[in-house]
């Protein structure tokens, strides 16, 4: 007889981790991570063997992204307001514990460029001052908090400098969509030349990476020659890439360097799970104990300057992310925590890897997470459709399958035909397909799992942000009769107004969303009708829309426009606007906020379970 599960809390799933984000000093001495103080995340630093203390004293959104200066003197963490993403970046002195505005200019963004050890004092930051379109770059002195004017931006969406600071390879967008890796061979009265031009259906997977030790080639993942993103030196003097390491079906994922040489080490290849490939025979030993060690996917999150030790996070499917201090040198690793222990006193689901056959012979791969302790025939279904598009859905603990599949659901997570990591050919089977061919991958999907005998016909959602949410969207307004439900997170209703509204910063990238999407000076009549609003009498599902006052990427009007269509026509909705927020809900208030609401939608509409209040 099936076991039901004990309920999960929404705030063990959903409120604020236990601790996250570890790093080491640069000395290999003391370790920081984030952690709540009285509910917002900060900043904790002690001994790596010994006791923490909350270093910064956010009251608001907390600290997300941080890292160690070289100095070992401070830590700087980036924070928005509202999710407004202009980011501010800000150093906290270690000994004081005096925090300073490194940054403080109204609605600017500030981008970390570059950091070297080579030069403790010193970084390379990002700021778009001067044009909103574009960062310049600024070299920050961190004792004095002085910037300088380093390079007027030519038109570049992305920077590479070297370990001397010296800024030296940008990403130069084309008129096509494509890109052109551009270098110069000193940083002051030098040209910018052409090192690789990548065209638009290269450009999802062709990146530059970091520059040789000796400065004269660059590291970069590169499709060109192939369909797969492989990992390539590039000689700056000219000549043939060197391919250092490839796969036919999956691009490169990440890369394990060696920090004074920027020799890649490790290549990691993201299938369905991720395996990693040896470069350098000197950490053969390390990855072997480091696979011995834990049975999720692991990942290197930290090193000191030393290269002796390495932060290991592992990540598995039914499993809090635990942490390790792997000691090289020793070939020991001590334990530091996991992300949630609460997790593990709960009954959670195992991710499996799934394929299927779409429509026109396409293969498409994905993920499906059953309800623990339950059968596996006529489940009700919830279809979790990732943002992007251009990214992909990965193996690993995920709080909202678990979520959804504990409450009772079939999880199903697809990587449609335009996510990322399965090569260009299937990246770029996407475009111009929004609301076309890419939501036909997602119809498919659902009909395999109901030929199968897993769901439910009579009882499947649609729920996802962004990209997801515009197609939970579409899922209401051109398949009403495939879902029961939707769900909406700040998802784009119109594409016109979309890519008509992007972030000033986007704008070099425009010529992206006009080949993979459409060009609304051109093509109007195409996006409106790939659009959710073109349709929206056609909807007959009822829908929950939530969305971030403050988003800069999907605006407020994206979500209202619906919602006043939807009103009109008397069409069943509700409607959860967040004044504080953006792009996505970074507030554990909000978060339970949201999760509450669509738990008890989800449970009116399919029949699921609900923790209640």
């Amino acid at each position: 007889m099936a076991t039901v599960p004990e309920l999960i809390p929404r705030e063990v799933l959903f409120g604020n981790p236990e601790r996250v984000l570890p790093r080491i000093s640069p000395d290999g001495r003391s370790l920081s991570y984030v952690a709540p103080v009285e509910g917002v995340l900060n900043v904790w630093v002690g001994p790596l063997d010994g006791e923490a203390r909350p270093l910064t004293d956010d009251r608001d959104r907390g600290v997300r992204q941080y890292f160690w200066a070289h100095d070992g003197r401070h830590l700087l963490y980036l924070q928005d307001k509202g999710g407004d993403e202009n980011w501010r970046l800000h150093a906290v002195e270690l000994s004081t514990r005096a925090v300073r505005d490194l940054t403080p200019f109204e609605e600017v963004q500030a981008q970390v460029v570059e950091v070297s050890k080579h030069h403790p004092d010193r970084i390379l930051v990002g700021l778009n001052r001067h044009r909103p379109e574009l960062h310049d770059v600024y070299q920050l002195e961190l004792s004095t908090g002085r910037l300088e004017k380093l390079v007027e931006n030519p038109g570049f969406v992305g920077w590479v400098a070297d370990d001397q600071l010296r800024v030296r390879a940008g990403v130069a967008p084309t008129a096509d969509g494509g890109s052109m890796i551009m270098v110069r061979d000193a940083e002051v009265d030098a040209q910018w030349r052409v090192l690789l031009t990548a065209g638009q259906e290269d450009a999802l997977t062709t990146t530059p990476l970091v520059f040789t030790g000796d400065g004269t080639g660059l590291y970069a993942i590169s499709s060109l020659g192939a369909n797969a993103g492989r990992l390539v030196c590039l000689p700056l003097a000219g000549g043939e890439p060197q391919v250092l390491a490839e796969d036919a079906t999956y691009d490169v994922d990440r890369v394990v360097d060696h920090p004074d040489t920027h020799r890649p080490q490790l290549v990691g290849f993201m299938g369905e799970r991720l395996e990693w490939k040896v470069l350098d025979p000197g950490v053969a030993g390390d990855l072997a104990f480091l696979q011995g060690l834990h049975p999720g996917d692991f990942d290197v999150v930290a090193r000191d300057d030393a290269d002796a030790v390495w932060l290991v996070a592992f990540t598995a499917d039914a499993a809090p992310v635990s942490y390790f201090a792997f000691d090289r040198t020793k070939q020991e690793a001590t334990f530091l925590f996991h992300h949630q222990p609460a997790l593990a006193r709960y009954q959670l689901a195992a991710m499996e890897p799934f394929s299927f056959t779409a429509r026109d012979g396409l293969g498409i791969s994905g993920y499906l997470s059953f309800p623990p302790g339950g059968g596996r025939s006529l489940l009700p279904t919830v279809l979790n459709v990732h943002g992007g598009p251009w990214v992909r859905d990965t193996w690993g603990l995920d709080p909202e399958a678990q979520w959804l599949a504990n409450r009772g659901y079939l999880t199903v997570q697809v990587n449609y035909r335009g996510s990322t990591g399965y090569g260009k050919d299937f990246v770029n089977a996407g475009n111009r397909e929004w609301g076309g061919r890419m939501h036909d991958d997602l119809v498919d999907a659902v009909r395999w799992l109901v030929a199968q005998g897993y769901a439910d016909p009579d009882r499947v959602g649609i729920f996802g942000g962004s990209y997801g949410g515009y197609a939970a969207l579409v899922g209401a307004a051109f398949t009403p009769e495939v879902f029961s439900c939707a769900v909406d997170i700040v998802g784009p209703s119109n594409l016109q107004t979309l890519i008509e509204s992007i972030p000033p910063y986007w704008a070099p990238l425009v010529a992206q969303f006009h080949t993979r999407v459409g060009n609304p000076e051109t093509e109007p009549e195409f996006l409106w009708s790939r659009s959710p609003l073109s349709r929206v009498g056609d909807i007959t599902i009822p829908l929950l829309i939530a969305q971030g006052a403050n988003d800069p990427r999907v605006k407020q009007a994206e979500s209202e426009q619906i919602v006043a269509a939807l009103r009109d026509k008397g069409i069943d909705h509700e409607y959860l606007l967040f004044e504080d927020e953006g792009h996505g809900f970074a507030k554990p208030e909000n978060r339970l906020r949201f999760f509450a609401a669509a738990e008890a939608f989800l449970a009116r509409h399919l029949g699921g379970r609900c923790e209640g209040p």
